[in-house]
């Protein structure tokens, strides 16, 4: 009966301790608290974000006088710019890979608002794998990478080579080129396919990108990519303070010319004085644990110089980050 008693008084203490904290947790802020306000106001702040004056892609102009229009490309830069942690990991790993991807695109004369796409495709994660299939930082469909002469099969996939996938990115975008004369139609073509862009050109007698009624995706993507252009070229204008050492800097490499196969990638990786792992990183194109290469074919394997990362930041300066009046 005691014990009762006892359990009987511990429950009404613990509901009345409960009620207390539902009361003042739930208990609205006082608007009029001048300490609240102050606090508020001084720490916390959400901009909009000011629309260029002037916007292209690729040397083509873009109408933000046009309303659908300039309200399409806001909704990307807003969602591009506070979306915080995905941004800021985009733009130092362009960092690295925009000088790898740069001198190709200039080699076939694509404009180099193109290397965007690809920051948009993949955010240069070399791994990545849609629902559909498409792999690697350009996004290849396996189909469509045989088809601009990359190696697909269970041993060696080029889509996940860099440089060979940006050279038959590069093939895809001029022969696109030469049917829309717009490069905005070729990007718009890359992420929904010739085939169903030439279908919605017809059906709705209009061969301007920005005049197209398109599925959500590809109604987007030209908007992703400029946004991610305007904000990579000028983080500053939309909150991003970065100091050059906070970028991911480029990995001094070489290559390796191999025609026979591997039967030990582990060993192979030991005698340049890296592992396995790093091996794999840098050749993701390999498949496989093992190396078969049956045909006695050619390859390149790079080989980084693994060296200590602060020693990568020598030549880079510590400038301090200024921030606005207005922020200080």
């Amino acid at each position: 009966m005691l014990y009762k008693k006892l359990f009987f008084f511990f429950f009404i203490i613990q509901f009345i301790v409960f009620l207390t904290f539902l009361f003042y947790s739930s208990k609205p802020v006082n608007d009029t608290d001048a300490d609240y306000k102050q606090t508020f106001y001084k720490n916390y702040r959400i901009f909009s974000i000011e629309i260029p004056e002037s916007v292209n892609f690729a040397g083509e102009e873009i109408k933000t006088n046009r309303f659908d229009i300039r309200e399409s490309l806001e909704k990307e830069i807003l969602v591009n710019t506070y979306w915080q942690s995905q941004t800021l990991l985009l733009i130092k790993r362009a960092n690295r890979y925009f000088p790898i991807v740069e001198p190709i695109l200039k080699k076939y004369n694509i404009p180099d608002d193109f290397k965007y796409l690809a920051l948009a495709e993949s955010g240069f994660v070399n791994n990545i794998v849609s629902p559909a299939g498409a792999s690697g930082v350009w996004q290849f469909l396996k189909a469509t990478a045989i088809q601009y002469g990359l190696e697909v099969n269970e041993n060696v996939d080029e889509r996940y080579h860099i440089e060979k996938s940006t050279e038959a990115a590069c093939k895809y975008l001029l022969d696109a080129y030469k049917i829309y004369k717009s490069w905005t139609l070729v990007a718009a073509s890359y992420n929904m396919g010739m085939g169903a862009l030439n279908k919605q050109i017809a059906h709705q007698n209009a061969n301007n990108y920005y005049d197209l009624f398109l599925n959500t995706e590809t109604a987007r993507y030209v908007y992703r990519i400029i946004s991610l252009k305007l904000i990579v070229k000028d983080p500053k204008s939309v909150g991003f303070y970065i100091r050059k050492k906070d970028l991911y800097p480029a990995i001094p490499s070489f290559t390796v010319e191999v025609d026979s196969s591997i039967t030990n990638l582990a060993k192979f990786a030991s005698g340049y004085n890296i592992n396995y792992k790093i091996l794999k990183e840098f050749n993701l194109w390999i498949r496989k644990s093992t190396f078969i290469n049956l045909a006695k074919k050619k390859y390149t394997i790079t080989i980084p110089n693994i060296v200590n990362y602060d020693s990568l930041q020598l030549s880079v300066s510590d400038e301090p980050i200024v921030l606005p009046d207005t922020l200080k």
